[in-house]
């Protein structure tokens, strides 16, 4: 019976196990987490978030384990649910939660997992509170040590599904947060002038974090959300802060699963990629104008998409948002969503661009060395605002806090300078200089490199190699060294994050896990992954 050790069991972790269980082949697995309760995943973890704070993805899109993420929830109890503000009868498969009732949902799969999986006859060992230090590979295998643990005997193959990576809460200090996740949930945050460097979800998490420490939300179906200041906290501002001084859009309606792309085929990049790396990019460019144009003519004409190029596309995208006021803009496509909402009516121009942007990320391993530079300032921009639309609730909430006299949103320009002190945080950028009394950064995950690999014997190895990055068949299992082929599988997302720019969300945790899976019913795959790295 092959042993395999999975170190972590977040969504990564679950999944894998999952697709290990589908092969039938019992197997000796064993399971190790850091945090008290396994299959909970820190995104999703009671004591990392708040009940405000939104999971970025609904039912309809959760590859599901045992049952979908919806039937689940319609058998939980009424006042179970009304804990987090969720009605039964109100609850559909497009709908933005809370993320602690996802992680609830993983929980409760994770335990069937386990039981389901020794009715199959699978050994399987679950070590909770248990944090891995260390891992080797040697002739017998991949020797694993673990806090509290004995040096476990060796395993035919470790996945390392430790996901995200966060900056520990020892880090934090009373006024200075390096992440939302960094002890902010737990702390006492005086109303004061509040700094938060982002404006994304994540930014948008650590406000929500904030501001329920110092009022109320009222939140009905027919009226605008409300925030109501306790009178204590009337000092209470919070400012965000990003390089362009914009929000992103509400997360629209389209057809799930997506519908096929007519121009941008994989037949017709591969045809591109085989013509040559010089003048890629502009090839496939020209590829995405002739996808646009025939999805959405109007909106096509009315940009003048004809006249763009890889260069000037991501100024186009942007321009109606940088020429009015944000909270403004926000407001109008927030209607504007959930009108399209009630109609069940598709933007084309926006579904074509997030059906596009998996497709275009496999010409990067073939770009130039100029060009990967071009995508990464230009095209990669646009997709990267599309696909990571946020849940209109979210905006809702926002434009409340603004109306409330709270919220404020600044540019800092791609120059600024950050200076964190004892006592408060200081800033300045394009639109001046601002002081906080309490500061938050809620930039999103950062592509990691071996030497951040918090294994030593296992990065020595690594190191070796004299690669900056981990080099991964197809199953996600190491190619080099040699010695490693078959033995460690790497399902994390921020390692991985270098060869594909645009890794993110459960789909790609549940396909990771579906393709480690065949590491263990079968030799590694040789097929290369690996594509240059771009830090976005």
């Amino acid at each position: 019976m092959k042993r395999i050790a999975i170190v972590g069991s977040g969504p990564t972790g679950i999944y894998t196990f999952f697709s290990i269980m589908k092969n039938q082949t019992p197997v000796a697995i064993t399971v190790y987490e850091r945090a008290d309760e396994a299959g909970v995943g820190m995104p999703y973890a009671d004591e990392d978030n708040s009940r405000l704070m939104l999971a970025n993805i609904a039912s309809i899109e959760i590859p599901p384990i045992f049952s979908r993420y919806l039937e689940w929830l319609k058998s939980q109890s009424p006042a179970h649910l009304a804990r987090y503000g969720v009605e039964t009868d109100t609850l559909h498969e497009r709908q933005f939660l809370p993320r602690i009732l996802l992680g609830e949902y993983y929980r409760d799969q994770f335990l069937q997992l386990v039981d389901q999986a020794k009715r199959q006859g699978f050994e399987v060992t679950v070590n909770e509170s248990c944090e891995v230090t260390d891992l080797k590979v040697t002739d017998a295998g991949v020797t694993l040590w673990a806090e509290g643990e004995a040096v476990s005997a060796p395993f035919d193959l470790a996945v390392i599904a430790t996901g995200h990576v966060w900056p520990d809460d020892e880090t934090a200090t009373r006024t200075y947060f390096p992440s939302p996740w960094s002890g902010l949930i737990e702390a006492k945050i005086d109303a004061g002038n509040i700094g938060i460097m982002g404006a994304s979800l994540s930014a948008i998490d650590a406000a929500m974090a904030v501001v329920v420490q110092h009022g109320k939300f009222t939140e009905t179906d027919d009226q605008p959300t409300q925030f109501t200041l306790d009178d204590a906290s009337q000092a209470l501002q919070i400012t965000l802060l990003s390089r362009s001084g914009i929000l992103p859009e509400a997360d629209f309606y389209c057809p799930l699963p997506y519908e096929p792309l007519a121009v941008v085929t994989e037949s017709a990049l591969q045809r591109e990629i085989a013509a040559g790396n010089d003048g890629l990019l502009d090839r496939v460019f020209a590829l995405i104008v002739e996808e646009l144009e025939q999805a959405d003519p109007a909106w096509s004409a009315k940009i003048a998409l004809h006249t763009l190029n890889a260069d000037t596309f991501a100024k186009a995208w942007f321009a109606d948002r940088r020429n009015h006021g944000p909270f403004q803009w926000a407001e109008a496509n927030l209607q504007e969503v959930e009108r399209n909402k009630r109609d069940k009516h598709t933007v084309p121009w926006r579904y074509t661009i997030l059906r596009l942007h998996e497709p275009v990320e496999d010409i990067v391993p073939s770009l130039t060395d100029a060009d990967r530079e071009r995508f990464k300032h230009g095209l990669a921009k646009v997709f990267i605002d599309n696909y990571t639309a946020i849940p209109p609730q979210s905006i809702r909430r926002l434009l409340a806090l603004r109306e409330a006299g709270i919220l404020n949103l600044h540019a800092l320009g791609e120059v600024y300078t950050m200076t964190v002190k004892e006592h408060g945080t200081i800033i300045s950028g394009q639109d001046g200089t601002f002081s906080f009394d309490t500061f938050i950064d809620a930039r999103g995950q950062k592509s990691l490199k071996i030497k951040d690999l918090p294994f030593p014997s296992l990065r020595q190895q690594l190191e070796a190699t004299g690669e900056d990055f981990p080099d991964v068949a197809d199953d996600y299992t190491l190619l080099e060294p040699p010695c490693m082929r078959g033995r460690i599988a790497f399902g994390a997302l921020p390692y991985l994050m270098h060869d594909r720019p645009f890794i993110q969300g459960l789909t790609v945790s549940a396909e990771i896990g579906e393709n480690i899976a065949n590491a263990v019913a079968k030799p590694a795959e040789r097929g290369r992954r690996r594509l240059p790295f771009i830090e976005l």
